[in-house]
């Protein structure tokens, strides 16, 4: 069953008795069950918009069904695995999300003409921002987006959202140029601007009603009136990304007054729940200052969590302790890794606390490594237990609790403010003088990849930015190449960058 078609009365034409596993083979046409009967398709569509380009739709409203196909078979494995561990949520409602029996949607848009409008509408505002000739489209439909600039209001907002936390969780949707925090009625606000409105439109479809940490920090996004921001200040309360020669200023800088007079016109935000819930983001510089606000004990609020994760779906002729331990150390301190004896495909990770754990799972799961698409899930283990004494476990286990190269140890570090999502671009730093562009593209070329674009940071030639041709050959780069000795006392540390080149 490689296709369907739709039928007039908008259910299928075949029953989809295989439909009702979990556990099916991957595919990029996903199923979804248990749809509210009043759900729109700008809702089912906006589900898959985070993880890639959605490409059909198919509602079953009879049946309170829909099948959602996505570009690729990698962007469905992710979306997969991320609903495995947060329950998606539509109009309240849970619902189910499962790969398809079907490889591919063929439906006949002449009998499904509302739900193919409105994912044109999407495609449109994806990829032109430009009206669609001929289409007419419901006003539940996705509507371009008039301004580029977000507003955006924190609400519940047990653990503190620093500026940062705004930046990684929108850059998803597009390059974030400003963002200006401030605390208006007693409640943290901001403007955040894109370069684009398309990203704005995106983001706000997505990301509207969906809390940053589990059951708090929920976001109630709108459309500012305004198209640009006014930074002043690169500061922890507003920073101009394409401004890192502004001044810091002296403490919180005021807001600029053209755009607190705009700010205040506007109409406030219905505060209606979204499509997903929880978000469930964690950042370790957030949580720890949660923890020094002494928040971490709120109702609702869990800062703990499982530490030990199940990675599966390895290369088991290649991957080592070693390599688990340099690619899952980007996101937190890994305490112990523990490949499974009679499983060599799978192993455990033990990370320093439950935040990094969040963290690794979230940005790794569906990752590709060695050529494998890896699922990372939480495990029902509570620690990783070190071999008996005298017994050779073949070096499957390995304690990196007392390791030298543990990113997050230092409290306030830097790294914490630079954690990201693999990428094909590479952030490098520790690059002493002697070591010049061509050392360093014949270094990572080595790795098995290729290099396609380099550049060194204008004031300070140790640190540079790297572009590997895919996100795979960056993640074999870092693993292969972070720590490496340059000489000198020089060894090179290596992490994903925000940036591209």
């Amino acid at each position: 069953m490689s296709s369907m078609v739709v039928t007039a009365n908008g259910n299928d034409s075949k029953k989809f008795k295989g439909e009702d596993k979990m556990d099916g083979a991957p595919s990029r046409v996903l199923h979804i069950r248990k749809l509210p009967g009043e759900v729109t398709e700008t809702e089912v569509i906006a589900l898959g918009l985070p993880f890639g380009k959605v490409t059909n739709i198919l509602m079953l409203k009879g049946k309170n069904q829909a099948f959602l196909e996505l570009a690729t078979e990698e962007a469905a494995i992710t979306m997969v695995n991320y609903y495995s561990a947060v329950t998606p949520h539509l109009r309240n409602q849970p619902i189910y999300i499962q790969y398809s029996n079907h490889k591919e949607l063929k439906t006949d848009n002449t009998l499904n003409q509302r739900a193919q409008a409105v994912l044109q509408a999407v495609t449109a505002v994806q990829t032109a921002n430009t009206p669609l000739s001929g289409t007419t489209v419901s006003e539940s439909a996705v509507t371009p987006a008039q301004s580029p600039v977000l507003r955006i209001i924190i609400d519940n907002m047990y653990y503190p959202v620093t500026l940062d936390v705004l930046h990684q969780i929108f850059s998803k949707f597009g390059a974030v140029l400003k963002i200006i925090t401030f605390t208006k009625n007693n409640q943290f606000q901001a403007l955040l601007q894109y370069g684009d409105p398309v990203n704005a439109q995106q983001a706000k479809l997505a990301l509207d009603g969906q809390n940053i940490y589990n059951a708090c920090c929920t976001l109630r996004i709108d459309f500012s009136k305004l198209v640009n921001l006014n930074v002043k200040y690169n500061n922890d309360k507003s920073r101009d990304y394409t401004r890192p020669d502004l001044p810091s200023g002296d403490g919180q800088p005021a807001l600029d007054p053209a755009i607190a007079a705009a700010f205040a016109k506007e109409t406030s935000l219905l505060a209606v729940p979204g499509a997903l819930s929880p978000l469930a983001i964690p950042n370790a510089a957030a949580a720890a200052a949660a923890a020094a606000a002494g928040r971490v004990g709120m109702p609702g609020v869990s800062a703990g969590g499982n530490t030990v994760l199940l990675v599966s779906n390895l290369n088991e002729e290649m991957v080592t302790p070693q390599s688990l331990f340099t690619l899952f150390g980007v996101y937190g301190d890994v305490q112990r890794v523990k490949i499974l004896y009679n499983k060599k495909d799978s192993a455990l990770i033990q990370m320093a606390d439950g935040n990094q754990s969040q963290l690794a799972m979230n940005h790794l799961n569906g990752q590709k490594m060695y050529g494998k698409i890896i699922r990372v899930t939480l495990s029902k283990h509570q620690t990783v237990q070190l071999p008996r004494e005298g017994l050779d476990d073949q070096g499957l286990t390995k304690d990196f609790g007392n390791s030298p190269l543990h990113r997050f140890k230092k409290p306030g570090s830097k790294n914490f403010q630079n954690i990201f999502p693999p990428s094909a671009t590479l952030h490098l730093s520790n690059i002493p003088p002697s070591v010049a562009e061509e050392d360093l593209r014949t270094l990572f070329a080595n790795t098995g990849g290729t290099v396609k674009a380099f550049k060194f940071f204008q004031r300070d030639h140790k640190m540079a930015l790297l572009q590997m041709a895919t996100v795979e050959e960056a993640i074999q780069a870092l693993i292969d190449l972070h720590n490496y000795n340059l000489g000198e006392n020089h060894h090179l540390r290596v992490s994903f960058s925000k940036s591209t080149i």
